[in-house]
């Protein structure tokens, strides 16, 4: 799994595990169910988990960051497919940097392009909210 990934500033900050998470404490932390956590594993999303002596799954500081990126993924838009590709070329390892970068780059413009919808429909938003208030204003001189 990659490095260390930019966190910005959670509603809940990282449970006081030093290292080592529990499924509800992961949960917790990032807003998701532990079926959720489950499924991710199952389809490759996340890595392997580790487990403790009990078989309860137990999860690094390295998980909480993937799953961080993991968050920032699903708020772009990105498919599943995709993510779990990224993630099998993560395993795969450094010789995978290439791919990575493309299949990145290729969401970024369509999130770009999102973006550039957005900020259109926000214009109309804009532009009626005004011409209401100017309406009332003039309504009520």
């Amino acid at each position: 799994m990659p490095p260390a990934v930019c966190r910005v500033a959670r509603e809940h900050p990282r449970p006081a595990g030093q290292g080592d998470y529990t499924i509800s404490e992961v949960a917790t932390y990032t807003g998701l169910s532990a079926h959720t956590l489950r499924w991710y594993e199952r389809i490759g999303l996340m890595p392997h988990v580790d487990r403790s002596h009990t078989g309860q799954r137990r999860y690094s500081d390295r998980d909480l960051s993937w799953l961080d990126l993991v968050a920032k993924l699903r708020l772009t838009g990105m498919p599943v497919a995709d993510m779990v590709r990224y993630a099998e070329l993560v395993r795969t390892g450094e010789e995978t940097f290439a791919e990575r970068e493309r299949l990145l780059a290729a969401h970024r413009e369509d999130v770009r392009g999102r973006i550039a919808e957005l900020r259109s429909a926000l214009e109309v938003l804009d532009y009626k909210i005004e011409f209401y208030g100017a309406r009332r204003a003039s309504e009520g001189a």
